[in-house]
């Protein structure tokens, strides 16, 4: 089966999350995307009491498409969220053969080298790099990557906890009914 992992804070998820999912699965040919939140992210402070609310939201966005799936593995762990850890057991559970599909934007992607052990990371990943604005990618230092040619959206989670809403109806209210982000 042809996967493609979607590892991410979503704090919340956004409209632009949803069309870079639906931009892979329709250009890379991909049976499934799994969207993966991030339990305890190592690179970005985040209200722990989140946690679970991030989870629930990003399972709210995507119901409507069946080629979605949520995963919870990282929540299974408890600790610090790393890439090469989920990576491994994705791998494991899945059977894939070759490297493990990896969608992510450029601002991440530039940072990679930083990332828990790196170089382990390297040849179990393809990574599918979506360009922000302003963002470029240079010297790649060995990693698997293509960058898309989708059509640049700015927006970013930051923005929709300050108010912008460019995010799921059933996202929205249940930000309200748990009066999270109280700008939103």
């Amino acid at each position: 089966m042809a996967i493609c992992i979607f590892p991410g804070t979503f704090n919340p998820i956004h409209n632009a999350h949803i069309k870079m999912a639906e931009f892979a699965l329709e250009n890379y040919g991909f049976e499934k995307i799994i969207f993966i939140p991030a339990y305890l992210p190592p690179h970005k402070e985040i209200e722990s009491n989140l946690a679970n609310h991030r989870l629930q939201m990003v399972k709210l966005a995507t119901d409507y498409n069946p080629k979605f799936e949520v995963s919870d593995i990282e929540y299974k762990r408890s600790e610090p969220s790393y890439s090469l850890i989920t990576v491994r057991k994705i791998i494991e559970q899945y059977k894939i053969q070759g490297r493990l599909n990896f969608i992510m934007g450029t601002d991440a992607f530039s940072k990679l080298d930083t990332w828990y052990k790196a170089e382990e990371l390297k040849p179990l990943v393809h990574f599918i790099v979506f360009p922000r604005r302003g963002d470029e990618v240079s010297e790649t230092r060995g990693w698997d990557y293509e960058i898309t040619t989708m059509d640049y959206e700015d927006v970013s989670s930051t923005e929709i906890r300050s108010g912008a809403k460019n995010i799921d109806k059933k996202v929205e209210e249940y930000i309200k009914e748990y009066g999270l982000y109280s700008n939103c």
